[in-house]
């Protein structure tokens, strides 16, 4: 009885929440008596302090008017300036439309309360005047945002110290400032039942593919949501295998990263109230480059490039190398080096799973604590967990000297890995390749790899593959690769992109006569 009478209420709700919903999304239009409209708006907006309904006759307009706006969200100054004042001033010489009052940049009309109601949302003020069937929306804005800083997690030696915001408006100007051209278009896309989020689409129209921008946005408006808060969300909804550790879209919070890879044929999605962008399609090399490397010597960021794919597999096999060594195929480590690892391993009474498991989940919580705590109190952590846990648990004979060793090494690669997100992939392929090498020593490492390589080779990218330029062979984009040729020599754009417009730049290196 108790259960049937709990479906019971359950199919209840269900039916309440589907009838307020109907109810809320049903349309109403704006009457022509005022005090119905001021009714309406108190009916919707009900237990909200900060909302502002103010009436006044005007001498420009004809009957009485309502001002309508939510204080925390609205710009004080402009409505006072450009609204008000405007319209409670006289002024001489022939009746004027409200469109000529008002001195602000952008004006229109709507016809029901849902309109109304989201735009009052959105920061801006809505006129409602006496006898018209319709009110008049005001662009006033003016909700809190911090100022533009230096990008947090995408540090630069020589590139720009400007970082993304959490307006949008703000982040198309950054990146418009680095592409000044009218190729550069954008599509606004809104998502969200409950708290519609803006989502801004930009592309450069010649360049970027008409068959990727296609799918992006169908990926897009088939999500159903109460609302996208940020843009690790948008991702999780749009990736192509959300199964796959690796992230198959870029996130960066750089306006010349962003305009860099529009430059080659990629899309950019600036999600509003987040401060970073994603970026697709995007490959596994992709994830390896940083701006830095365009402003430095091509032989120097050659170098730095092939440290980071060393650093990649270093992070990723290392631990589990040792494990497999160590337990199963020591008969491969040289006499006098497995004599000093015996030796320091002499009082440790744990196996080498077990000991690598419990230096690595250390590890990552020292890495975590770090980061959730004030900058000079996670510095503090760092060091105390780096110095003071590493030799308490030697001279305790929980770990050896050697997994010391590995750990540290483990720790630093991983940090030389510029995106932060393959870096956390990274991290958690590691745990995986330790277990199968518990398992299997050096086959479980092997069969791991090619597993690893399998799934790179079949991740896609909205359909583009994820393993280019390696798989599917391109030599054409290997300049951008492993090695970074010299900046005039890649002449062409990216094909795994596939821009529709392939030519980058002119021959820009000519030699004798030519010059």
């Amino acid at each position: 009885m108790a259960m049937r009478g709990w479906l019971r209420r359950k199919k209840t709700s269900a039916k309440d929440r589907m009838s307020r919903r109907s109810e809320s999304h049903y349309v109403r239009e704006i009457h022509d008596q005022l005090p119905d409209n001021i009714a309406e708006l108190q009916r919707i907006f009900t237990l909200t302090p900060d909302l502002v309904i103010r009436q006044f006759n005007s001498l420009q307009v004809e009957g009485q008017i309502a001002l309508v706006y939510l204080r925390s969200l609205a710009d004080k100054n402009s409505i006072n300036n450009n609204v008000l004042r405007p319209l409670l001033n006289q002024r001489e010489g022939a009746d004027k439309s409200l469109f000529e009052l008002l001195s602000v940049g952008k004006v229109f009309t709507v016809y029901n309360f849902q309109s109304v109601e989201t735009e009052i949302l959105q920061g801006s003020s809505v006129l409602f005047i006496e006898g018209r069937k319709e009110a008049l929306v005001v662009e006033t804005h003016g909700w809190p945002q911090r100022a533009i800083e230096d990008p947090q997690l995408e540090a630069s030696l020589k590139g720009a110290h400007q970082g993304f915001v959490e307006t949008d408006a703000q982040n198309i100007a950054l990146i418009r400032r680095y592409i000044p051209n009218r190729e550069l278009k954008i599509k606004e896309i809104w998502v969200g039942e409950r708290g519609a989020t803006k989502l801004s689409v930009m592309f450069l129209a010649d360049v970027a593919n008409p068959d990727v921008l296609q799918e992006l946005e169908d990926r897009i408006k088939l999500i159903e949501v109460d609302t996208i808060l940020n843009t690790g969300e948008l991702e999780e909804y749009i990736e192509d295998n959300p199964y796959s550790p690796f992230p198959q879209l870029i996130t960066s919070e750089r306006p010349d990263t962003v305009a860099s890879h529009l430059l080659q044929g990629k899309i950019a999605v600036i999600v509003d109230r987040s401060p970073s962008v994603l970026i697709g399609p995007a490959s596994f090399p992709s994830f390896f480059q940083n701006v830095d490397d365009y402003s430095t010597r091509w032989l120097v960021a050659t170098f730095i490039r092939m440290l980071r794919y060393l650093a990649f597999i270093v992070a990723t096999f290392l631990p589990a190398i040792y494990i497999a060594l160590i337990s199963f195929n020591y008969e491969v480590i040289p006499l006098d080096l497995i004599l000093s690892i015996g030796e320091s391993r002499e009082k440790v009474p744990f196996p080498p799973l077990l000991e690598a498991l419990l230096m690595e989940l250390t590890l990552e919580m020292l890495r975590e604590s770090g980061i959730r705590l004030p900058a000079p109190i996670g510095q503090t952590v760092g060091i105390v967990g780096g110095i003071v846990i590493g030799q308490a648990v030697v001279q305790a004979g929980i770990v050896s000297n050697i997994m010391v060793i590995v750990v540290a090494f483990t720790a630093i690669s991983s940090f030389i890995i510029p995106n932060y997100d393959m870096a956390s992939a990274v991290r958690f392929i590691r745990f995986i390749m330790m277990l199968l090498a518990a398992m299997f020593g050096i086959v479980g490492i092997v069969v791991g790899l090619m597993a690893l390589i399998g799934h790179l080779i079949s991740l896609e990218s909205l359909g583009v593959p994820y393993g280019s330029p390696l798989a599917p062979v391109r030599f054409s984009d290997w300049k951008d690769f492993i090695v970074r040729s010299p900046l005039w020599k890649m002449m062409d754009r990216p094909k795994g992109t596939r821009p529709i417009q392939e030519k980058r730049q002119g021959n820009n290196r000519l030699k004798g006569s030519e010059k």
